[in-house]
């Protein structure tokens, strides 16, 4: 006898769908014709993140009452995926705000901080998560950052690298640690406003892809930051930086699925308009091989995100499925854009080609929020500490 069954992960809900196919229109209409000068410039202009906080997508998952769209995890994997088709740059901004510093306030926030930074963060403000310094990349932990207690709070030292948004960011995160001596039981992490004094904007990093993306320093220098700044708990840091990161991991995944589907069909279409030896490329068994490889690849990468993003919302375990979202996905998306700029020919390897910017953008997936020997090692351990309960 037949019977109902879960819905096919790919299978949307009526208000997924509409998600969806809203910001897929706003990516055409607006995203659509600035990626190159954004690119060219290495800047996302202002009206282009207005339009941003006016489609919702700045704030997914913020209550309706905070002035969100109240909507679920999976809502900000589908947006992030839709924009990324078109530019990653753009899906990045919007990866990092809701994936990373919403989800953080969200879940570690006091209800004081809730409020205040909550309707801001859906309305006009842009946050930044800034974890990572010269010393502590992979070894997120080994931070040189110092929050030293000072009467009713601390005075923060350091010097912050690669932090995303931070050109645009209202809002940034920040950890430092309380006693080096501690270890990661000294990390806590700070919720600091852009004009508070001692905290500077430094250097914009000039990058290879998702130039439009601002990255930069973030330099600390007798930063007073109060205790009621501080995000969880004193010496908790280093779980409000786990637990968030987790969650990244799914959205970059959602980034390089859309890139990765935006480099397929610039492919699929270049493909049916060149004609070579009397015939489209695309009639060439060869290259009909190469498409249908990719457009496998593409498909298994997304129901491992989508996955990972349902398990998320579920409550259930994630670790591993979002580790492993996020080092397929990101491989997945190079090798598209790689046999996008193939397909294309020579007219792929210039600027003017919207696959050779894809190509570019492709390689901080496979680097950013935890590189793919990370995810290999999470995924290792996961299945080794199951395999060891048995």
């Amino acid at each position: 006898m037949a019977t109902a069954g879960s819905p096919a992960l790919t299978c949307l809900s009526g208000d997924e769908r509409l998600l969806r196919d809203s910001v897929r229109e706003f990516a055409a209409r607006e995203v659509q014709p600035r990626v190159r000068q954004m690119d060219d410039e290495a800047r996302m202009p202002d009206e282009l993140i207005t339009g941003l906080f006016a489609l919702g997508v700045m704030g997914i998952e913020v209550p309706e009452a905070s002035g969100g769209a109240g909507g679920t995890f999976f809502h900000s994997v589908l947006a992030v995926e839709a924009l990324s088709s078109v530019d990653p740059a753009v899906g990045v901004l919007v990866d990092v705000q809701n994936t990373l510093v919403v989800n953080a306030l969200q879940r570690w926030g006091r209800e004081a901080q809730r409020q205040a930074l909550l309707p801001r963060l859906a309305r006009d403000t842009i946050g930044a998560y800034a974890l990572s310094e010269s010393g502590a990349g992979s070894d997120a932990f080994a931070l040189a950052t110092k929050a030293r207690p000072d009467g009713d709070g601390f005075v923060l030292d350091g010097r912050k690298l690669w932090t995303t948004n931070a050109a645009e960011a209202g809002l940034f995160i920040v950890f430092a640690t309380v006693d080096p001596g501690l270890g990661h039981r000294g990390i806590t992490a700070f919720l600091l406003e852009r004009d508070t004094p001692g905290l500077t904007v430094g250097r914009k990093e000039d990058k290879l892809g998702i130039r439009a993306s601002s990255t930069c320093e973030l330099v600390l220098d007798g930063c007073r930051a109060g205790s009621a700044s501080v995000l969880g708990e004193v010496g908790r840091g280093y779980k409000v930086a786990i637990e968030t990161l987790n969650e990244g991991r799914i959205g970059i995944g959602a980034q390089m699925v859309g890139l990765a589907q935006g480099a397929f069909d610039h492919a699929v279409r270049h493909t049916q308009e060149r004609r070579q030896f009397g015939s489209p490329v695309a009639d060439f068994q060869g290259v009909q091989f190469q498409l249908a490889r990719a457009a496998t690849e593409i498909e298994a990468a997304r129901l491992l995100v989508y996955n990972a993003a349902r398990l998320r919302d579920a409550g259930e375990p994630f670790l591993e499925q979002a580790a492993m979202s996020k080092l397929f996905a990101s491989e997945v998306a190079e090798r598209t854009a790689s046999l996008a700029v193939n397909l294309f020919g020579g007219a792929g390897f210039v600027r003017d080609s919207p696959v050779e910017k894809l190509y570019r953008d492709a390689k901080i997936g496979q680097i950013y929020e935890g590189t793919s020997n990370l995810q290999l090692q999470t995924i290792a351990r996961q299945i080794l500490r199951a395999a060891g309960g048995r």
